[in-house]
Parts: structure tokens; sequence; C-alpha cells
């Protein structure tokens, strides 16, 4: 039989801690309660709990003094904080501090399973990711091109195959695709791997400065040039030239890069003296070159010296094999780079990626991955650390549509009922829905019982103290009509 997950409940009121242990207590999970931060912890380092739901408000120290202790001792406790006063400071700070998830008092009898349900998920979830052996070594922490899909399998074959000669490369993509990490792997696993490898974006520098990047210039050649300036062919001179972006290089710079490709030879700006240069061009575009040749917009025989040896890089939304174990190098990656404990990702989290459609691709998912360890309050990366804009995990697009309103016989269910409160709630702007419809609940469990406050807040499942707080608030105490 697997054995229960195991929460612990903190609150000084012993009314609520019997309420919760009613309200949790399942045949897969078992509850232990505390009424003080100092036995709690005494408890937790005992018990190891799965959840650790505490009120901020405790003693001898507070609730978020107790969470940092937790996590002090386990990095990967999931503890959720409870407070009858949820200052923005609070949520702030305990969210800040690492917890799962903050929820004022009030809300408890509607928030409460929800949160407890996705946090022991969540702690599954942890305890499976961590357990879970990355497919990554430590020499991948290097900036290196990731991927076991089929596609990229070619890619590896290729950049295999011409890493042996001297021959241009011209690698086509769609950006943010990597086609720079393929141009520093065909360098690296070259004969040039000794020598520089220099690279050069040819749509991020101005037209009239691309030239002297290129080829350097003189002292004088032009407004500012104030010293002699080495070109990118120059330092490159013996290693690799990577000229990302080149379907943005201007016409008249293309008729002089072509000669370097013929005979090697350039002159700097404003300078006279011939230069050689021995190099091996690679460039990266994500334009269609045959169009632009077409167009008159990029010379022929420029392309036809650059476009020896194609590789085609293929977009992340065609490689969705590859997303996982990318995403998990990249967690390395920030891991190392940031000093930050190791991050996993939930069976969820790597769905909801694998879903995205990534526009951006590769560059995009790095991006995304480095939001997420910023965000998340764990760990480990659940779905909602995962910032795609609008994108939502299946579960939530997935939810009940409320279509048993079309059923005009038999009962209302809640989605019907749900729905029509909605409907009401938006075609009058006075109506504060939820508020309401706690007032009326209390209203109508206090009828009920006959204005017995136990049973009604038993009815309701809150504690005798809470209902007293919602009669008094909602000023119900008059409306009450005891027969």
């Amino acid at each position: 039989m697997e054995k229960p997950q195991i929460i612990l409940v903190v609150d000084p009121e012993s009314d609520f801690l019997e309420w919760a242990q009613h309200q949790l207590t399942t045949s897969t999970t078992r509850v232990i309660t505390s009424g003080n931060a100092d036995d709690a912890f005494k408890l937790f380092c005992r018990e190891s709990p799965d959840l650790l739901i505490t009120e901020t408000h405790l003693s001898p120290f507070s609730g978020l003094e107790l969470l940092v202790k937790v996590r002090q001792r386990e990095p990967n406790a999931i503890v959720v904080l409870t407070s009858q006063f949820g200052t923005t400071q609070a949520v702030i700070e305990s969210m800040k501090l690492g917890a799962f998830d903050f929820i004022r008092k009030e809300t408890l009898p509607f928030n409460l399973k929800v949160v407890v349900d996705a946090a022991l998920k969540a702690q599954a979830e942890m305890k499976a990711a961590t357990a879970f052996k990355p497919q990554l070594t430590v020499e991948e922490h290097q900036d290196s091109i990731v991927g076991k899909s089929a596609a990229m399998q070619q890619v590896f074959k290729m950049v295999g195959r011409v890493s042996h000669s001297d021959a241009p490369v011209m690698i086509t993509g769609e950006s943010g695709s990597g086609k720079e990490l393929v141009a520093r792997a065909i360098h690296h696993y070259s004969q040039r791997s000794t020598k520089s490898f220099v690279a050069i974006n040819c749509a991020a520098i101005p037209d009239q400065l691309l030239e002297s990047e290129l080829f350097g210039h003189e002292k004088g050649a032009f407004t500012g040039a104030s010293g002699q300036r080495m070109g990118r062919f120059e330092q490159s001179h013996g290693g690799s030239l990577f000229l990302d972006e080149i379907g943005d290089m201007p016409l008249p710079l293309q008729s002089k890069v072509l000669r370097v490709l013929q005979d090697g030879q350039f002159s700097r700006v404003g300078g006279n003296e011939t230069l050689k240069s021995d190099v091996r061009i690679i460039t990266a575009t994500n334009k269609n070159l045959e169009q632009e040749v077409a167009d008159k917009r990029f010379r022929e025989d420029l392309f036809y010296r650059l476009n020896v040896v194609r590789i085609q890089l293929p977009p992340l939304r065609q490689r969705t094999e590859d997303i996982r174990l990318l995403a998990e190098y990249f967690l390395r990656k920030v891991a190392t780079q940031k000093r930050l404990p190791q991050m996993h990702l939930s069976e969820e989290a790597v769905r909801v990626l694998e879903g995205h459609n990534w526009p951006g691709n590769v560059r995009e998912l790095e991006n995304t991955i480095q939001r997420a360890c910023v965000l998340a309050t764990s760990e480990l990366l659940l779905p909602k650390d995962i910032p795609l804009g609008n994108t939502q995990p299946a579960e939530i697009q997935a939810a009940p549509s409320g279509d048993s309103l079309a059923l005009s016989n038999g009962p209302l269910t809640t989605e019907a009922a749900i729905e029509i409160l909605l409907k009401a709630a938006q075609d009058d702007n006075e109506v504060q829905l939820l508020p309401w419809l706690e007032r009326e609940f209390m209203l109508y469990a206090m009828k009920t019982t006959k204005g017995n406050q136990v049973r009604a807040a038993k009815l309701l499942g809150i504690t005798r103290a809470t209902l007293r707080k919602r009669i008094e608030r909602f000023g119900i105490t008059k409306e009450l009509t005891i027969s």
C-alpha cells in the first residue's frame, strides 16, 4: 500500500486545527498539527511532511520565520502560509522567501482544497524530478548545440562532414534557431580550432561602418578614424569568420567580400596596401537568398561562392522531442552561471513547453527558462512558473464549459449555477459576486440551523470563530429570523 502524504498544519487556534484536520484527512493523506512555531519546527524535522500549512502570526516566532527555518533545512519544502490579514507586504515577502502560496483565511473554505491538491502534486513531482537523471554531461555546460531529434542528428552529421575541410558553409534557419552555435561547432571540430573564431552580425552594424568592421581602416580614413584599426578579416587570420545575417549586407560591400573569397586579398578603408587573409567563411541567414538573388538584392556570384555547403536548421516547433533536453540544459546553465541551486521541471511544465509554438525558437526557450528561474517559488518549475503569455496548460483550457445549461430537465449542475451567477454579475456592475455569495451562504446556514453557530460553521466547513467574524462583518445579525 502506498504511504500516505503528510500535511503539517500550524495555527494558534485549536478549532481551526480541528477543522483543517477534518477537511484534509483522506485515505491518501495524514494530517498532523501544532499550535506554535517552535513545536512545529521540531515536528517538521521529525516527520518530514510533504506539505506545511502555517499561520503567519505564531509564537515564539512568526510563520515567515518558520518558513525560512524549514527551507534552510529542506530547500524543496512546500510551504503554504495563511493569515487573517494578508497584507501586500506579507504576501510579497512570503513569495520572496519561497512560499508555494499565500491564502487569506476568509477564502480558505473555497481555496484550501485546490491549493493543497496542487501543493501535494508539486511535492510528488519534485521527488520524481529529483530522482530523474538528466541526459546532459558536465561538458554540455559550455555553449553547444543540444538535440536528439532526427533533424538535429542530421545537422550534427553535416557538422562532422564539413569540419575537416575549408569549404564555405551557409547555415539557414529561422531567427533564434541556433545558427551561431552550429558555426562555432564547425570551427571547434575543424583544424582551425586553435585559431580565432570571429563573429559579426551584418544586420546590427550601419552600412557606412560595416566595411570598416570587416576590413579595418587607416588613420584619417573618415571622420572619427583617429588611428589605424584592424578589421575582422585580419583578426580571424588562420581561423574562422562567421558572417551572421549575410542577407542584410549592402550590395557595394558584397563585391569586396567576393574579392576576398576569390584571392584572399583586401585593403583597409583609406589604405593602399594590399593585405592577405587566410580565413574560413561561415555565413548564416534567415532570409531566402535565392529570392534575394532573383530580386537583385544579393549578388548571384557571391551567393554561389558562399553556398558551397548548406546546413538547414529546423525550427524548434519541428523538433519537440528536443524541448525537454534543451530546457534541462538551460536550467543547468543558469545554475552554473548564477551559482543557484539546480532546478527541475515538472511533467506538466514539460507538456506546457512542448505545446508552445516557439516563434523565437531556441533563443525564446532559453529566455523563458531564465525568467522561470527568477519567478519560481521552489526548485520545481510548475506550469504557473512558465511565462508564455496567453499559453495555458491543457487542463485549464479543457475546463467545463457549462453546456449542461441546455438541459431543461433534471437538477441544476454546479457549472450551470456558476454560469447563471456570472451572467447576472456581468449584467449588473453593482454586484460584487463573491462577497454577496459569501453573505448569502452565511445567512442561509444560520437560518437552516436556527441560529446554532456550531452547526452552521460545520455546515459551511469553517470554524466557529470565522463564522462569528463573518456575521459581524456582513451585519446579518438583525436579518436572522430564528423560529
